[in-house]
């Protein structure tokens, strides 16, 4: 049997059809590869372009000069001082108790009154020691009779000077029990031991006083001491005589003065510090025992030093610094002034302003007011304003 093999129209058997698939893959690739080569190219463009205009832009967009107020560095004699705190006690104060038990059955002040060294306080049931001295007064006044009875006797030789003798230990045991009673009964009325200022009364009428119980506070307050404590390596600074300020919370913008009159001779082994008392006059009773105060000793002056206005310097964790301002020629030759954030070691910091141990040289100008805006390098101009008052008085709303 013969197989026929049918032909296509051109006269080519359709088993021997040429394939172009392959071509056409190929070209589309061609040119999706270069349609993608020209995107990435413009984007790579595009950011160089941007980038390059942006640096322009900010190249010739400099920020303007900020506003700041300057002031000069300057060497001065500061005051040296020592800061310490401390609180306030009276020279002359004690809580007021009874030397014996017993029933109280007068009150014999105010609270609150000033009173006189000696006057009477307060007074406790005295009846038993007033009888026994009674007691003692009779025994006393026969025990004189029969002394002087038994002298006159020996004296003529009429009795033994044995009777005299015991006569005038008979009157001697006698006053012995009078002087006893006497000192028992004045135990039973208290007294002022000082001239001072009463506080509040603990007792009443009929309350049975124990000996040791407080009955009322007498303070002094006519002079007062200033304790306080500093660290030892402040303790070589302080001689008695110095003068002290004293400031406290109730008297703000007023100071007191005083006159060390103690340094301890002992530095606490537990603290390293060692305690001064000042003692200062307090006329007008004006000063409290126990208020809480700030202590200051004035020292022997320094040689001068390098200070700045308080405000001037940025403290930081990382140091301490200043901004400088340094002056610069430009190109077409005019002066710009620039910042320059310098480090500095400083001291104390006194009525506002803060001492400067390195760093800093006399007549250099830093930023007083301002700081916040600055970065190292920024450009600045000077404020018409002056620099903030010495000590610096913030505004009050």
């Amino acid at each position: 049997m013969n197989i026929v093999t049918e032909s296509n129209i051109s006269g080519q058997p359709i088993a021997e059809k040429p394939r172009a698939r392959p071509v056409r893959m190929m070209r589309w690739f061609i040119i999706v590869g270069l349609l993608l080569a020209l995107l990435v190219g413009a984007l790579v463009g595009f950011n160089a372009i941007r980038s390059h205009a942006i640096a322009q832009f900010f190249a010739n967009n400099k920020p303007p000069p900020a506003t700041v107020t300057i002031a000069e560095a300057k060497s001065e004699v500061i005051p040296n001082l020592l800061t310490a705190v401390g609180d306030l006690a009276a020279v002359h104060q004690v809580n007021v108790t009874s030397d014996v038990s017993g029933r109280i059955t007068d009150i014999m002040f105010t609270a609150g009154a000033n009173v006189k060294a000696g006057s009477p306080l307060l007074q406790l049931f005295d009846a038993p020691e007033q009888g026994d001295l009674a007691g003692f007064k009779a025994q006393a006044i026969g025990a004189q009779l029969a002394l002087d009875r038994a002298k006159q006797l020996a004296a003529r030789q009429f009795g033994p000077q044995s009777t005299a003798d015991a006569a005038q230990a008979t009157y001697d045991q006698a006053n012995a029990g009078i002087a006893k009673t006497q000192a028992i009964i004045s135990q039973k009325v208290v007294r002022a031991p000082f001239d001072g200022e009463l506080g509040v009364r603990h007792v009443e009428v009929g309350q049975f006083l124990t000996a040791g119980t407080q009955i009322v506070t007498l303070t002094n307050l006519s002079a007062l001491y200033a304790n306080f404590t500093v660290t030892e390596k402040d303790s070589s600074t302080l001689k008695v005589g110095q003068t002290v300020r004293i400031a406290v919370d109730a008297y703000p913008g007023r100071t007191f003065e005083g006159k060390i009159t103690t340094v301890e001779p002992q530095i606490s082994t537990d603290t390293r510090n060692i305690h001064v008392q000042a003692t200062m006059d307090n006329p007008d009773h004006i000063l409290k025992p126990g208020m809480f105060a700030t202590t200051t000793v004035v020292l022997p002056d320094k040689p001068a030093v390098v200070t700045v206005p308080e405000t001037a310097v940025d403290y930081t964790l990382y140091g301490d610094s200043v901004y400088l301002i340094t002056e610069k020629k430009e190109d077409d030759g005019k002066s710009s002034l620039t910042v320059v954030r310098t480090f500095v070691r400083t001291g104390n910091r006194i009525n506002g302003r803060a001492e400067i141990l390195s760093g800093l040289k006399p007549g250099d100008r830093v930023v007083a007011v301002g700081q916040l805006k600055l970065q190292s390098g920024a450009a600045v101009t000077i404020s018409a304003e002056p620099p903030p008052p010495i000590p610096a008085n913030p505004p009050r709303y």
